[in-house]
């Protein structure tokens, strides 16, 4: 577990060259990596969500393309098409810029859902099917979509269906004074993100993503994730509760977590620190929580204070 370790600590110096103070952000998108999940991240302009995919993207030297949304855009736009060869007398495909490694859906709330909707096979099974063939994704494959939280006219919300793919929810957030001084003067001259290098090599972040899945959760530990999951669902203030994608969700990032802490083992604690990001995009709450202005982050707080944590027995 040492090298991945050692991976997810470069990878995250590397990143910070470019997005400054937002350790904790970048930690998160890390670990999607290494989980092989997709990542939600929301906030408002300008606070780097883009460059933070194009960061990533570079620090492991995989293909990258952004996908604008817009109102008029269609699914073929995302997946491609099959074009007709006069010469060969066949239809090519072409693929569509869901075809990288890492694919960047900039405000994904402004299209309409059939477009939204042409993601799901992609993410869920990487594949896309054009005209009745399915093409498999590369690999790696992530996707990063952003949406800004506090535009809604001419926006159309994810469904549920689309929120749960989402691995990981995060919110870069402004940066300290500080830290926004120092970033006027890493651009004085030019953005960094034009100097990133490669960091980390696509065959050694294979390996680390089939080493994650080897790290180990004990009996107690499971159960802890299912009741925290199983909290959601029965609580007063939540009208829809996390799926069981969502308990997976949670076992994957805390294994995650370890590993890029140097554990082969999950403790209480990793599955605490990850279950506000894993979580609380995934549930609907009823109106009584609106009303009195509580979110999913306050509920998923509760339920981790509330529950019992295993003893850690066998650990």
């Amino acid at each position: 577990m040492e090298d991945i370790q050692q991976l997810a600590a470069r990878l995250i110096a590397n990143i910070e060259k470019v997005i400054i103070g937002k350790t904790e952000a970048i930690r998160l998108t890390v670990l999607g990596l290494l989980c092989q999940g997709h990542i939600l991240i929301e906030d408002v302009p300008g606070t780097g969500k883009t460059m933070l995919a194009r960061s990533l993207a570079r620090s492991i030297g995989c293909s990258f393309r952004r996908i604008q949304f817009t109102p008029d855009m269609l699914p073929s736009d995302i997946t491609g098409v099959s074009i007709f060869n006069q010469k060969s007398r066949e239809f090519e495909y072409r693929p569509g810029p869901i075809m990288a490694q890492i694919v960047l859906t900039d405000e994904i709330n402004r299209a309409t859902p059939k477009s939204q909707s042409a993601l799901l096979e992609a993410m869920e099974e990487r594949q896309v099917t054009v005209d009745g063939v399915t093409y498999p994704t590369p690999s790696p494959f992530m996707v990063l979509a952003t949406q800004n939280t506090i535009e809604y006219e001419g926006t159309f919300p994810l469904p549920e269906a689309q929120m749960d793919r989402f691995l990981i929810r995060i919110h870069l957030g402004y940066p300290g004074t500080s830290n926004e001084i120092d970033m006027m003067e890493r651009q004085k001259l030019g953005h960094p993100i034009h100097a990133l290098e490669c960091e980390v090599d696509v065959e050694d972040l294979l390996v680390a993503q089939s080493a994650v899945r080897e790290v180990t959760l004990t009996e107690e530990i499971k159960r802890y994730i299912v009741d925290l999951v199983e909290g959601t669902r029965s609580h007063d203030e939540v009208y829809l509760g996390a799926s069981p994608r969502g308990s997976l969700a949670l076992f994957r990032t805390s294994q995650a977590l370890a590993a890029s802490l140097g554990r082969d083992y999950v403790l209480p604690d990793d599955v605490k620190r990850m279950a506000v990001p894993t979580l609380a995009h995934r549930l609907v709450l009823a109106s009584v929580a609106r009303i009195q202005e509580i979110n999913a982050k306050d509920i998923i707080q509760e339920l981790t204070r509330r529950i019992p944590v295993p003893g850690g027995e066998g650990i």
